[in-house]
């Protein structure tokens, strides 16, 4: 079967791409930010509730009260990045819901009335979300080193005192720098992975 996509595409966004772990000093822009930003955001999430968060890391001070969390080699990775995002869920995305989701207008209350309903539907709705987000970097010509050794709770009392978000992933933005990528490991084949009952 022929997929839509054509192959230059399929490489860009699939085949080719790898997680990045250095990247040159060229810098992502804020506009290319909101290009990505603006493409993913079309992505499904349950009710539309969008509960991803973004935080642009860009100043020295920023990134090195950031890297203070991390683990390992991902201190130095976040450091020599362009561009670094701390991706969270918005613990009150039901707030939008009225807005996001006028099709069922008691959503808010039936759903997530409970702050632990909000935690576990934000954190997986964010999570594809994030998914996307990746695919976006890519499709924007850059590279994406996308990182969950850092101490997340840490991270929240660092950026997110006040307890609304819950940060869950570190990506890393750029153009790939020299030796950037590891030798690709293999993957499971389609009949490891799916079944038909």
């Amino acid at each position: 079967m022929t997929l839509a996509l054509d192959a230059a595409a399929q490489d860009l966004l699939f085949r080719e791409a790898q997680t990045a772990n250095t990247f040159t000093d060229e810098p992502v822009t804020d506009e290319q930010v909101q290009a990505i930003y603006d493409l993913v955001k079309y992505a499904p999430t349950a009710f539309n509730q969008s509960p991803l968060r973004i935080t642009l890391v860009r100043s020295e001070e920023a990134r090195k009260r950031l890297v203070t969390h991390a683990m390992g080699a991902n201190g130095p990775k976040t450091l020599a990045a362009p561009l670094t995002l701390v991706l969270s869920v918005d613990l009150d995305f039901h707030e939008h819901l009225p807005r996001l989701f006028p099709a069922m207008p008691g959503v808010k209350d039936a759903f997530f009335s409970e702050a632990a309903a909000r935690e576990a539907a934000g954190t997986q709705n964010a999570t594809l979300q994030a998914g996307y987000l990746i695919v976006g970097i890519r499709a924007a010509g850059l590279a994406a080193g996308p990182m969950t050794g850092f101490d997340f709770t840490g991270v929240d009392k660092e950026f997110f005192g006040d307890g609304k978000q819950k940060s869950f992933l570190v990506v890393n933005v750029g153009k790939p720098g020299p030796d950037a990528f590891y030798p690709r490991s293999p993957r499971l084949a389609f009949d490891e992975a799916a079944a038909t009952v």
